[in-house]
């Protein structure tokens, strides 16, 4: 399970990465599970901590937006199928602090004699997720 701070609550939360969204690195409120932060700060410690970055690079904007997406979203995954009896995830990162955005540029190249735009993409500051366990 993920957790995301919403107010005065810690609510789970479901991946929603999307190149084509206004905030491609998201999470949506699943509804199933709630927890208020007194009870989560006095009654769960961390066991560690993960930073997910990615680089891409490729010759369509929205596809090397989306690997790149992909690549993160895999690694959250492989977190969430690792974790023990117990444990859950919460993301750390936070709105308007430090939440991980797509970046992007790009460099006009010569393909077979023709102008072709060439997309690099990147995600900064990293997404920070924590691993916890009930005391």
């Amino acid at each position: 399970m993920i957790l995301k701070r919403y107010g005065t609550s810690m609510h789970s939360v479901e991946i929603n990465f999307d190149s084509k969204a206004l905030n491609e690195i998201g999470f949506r409120r699943d509804r199933e599970h709630s927890i208020p932060v007194e009870e989560w700060e006095s009654g769960w410690e961390r066991l560690d901590e993960f930073s997910f970055d990615s680089r891409a690079e490729g010759t369509v904007q929205d596809e090397t937006e989306q690997l790149m997406l992909d690549e993160i979203e895999g690694g959250v995954r492989s977190l969430m199928a690792g974790l023990g009896e117990g444990e859950v995830l919460l993301v750390e990162s936070e709105q308007g602090a430090d939440w991980p955005k797509t970046r992007h540029k790009s460099k006009t190249v010569v393909d077979n004699g023709e102008n072709r735009l060439h997309f690099f993409a990147w995600v900064e500051p990293p997404l920070r997720i924590g691993k916890y366990r009930k005391r």
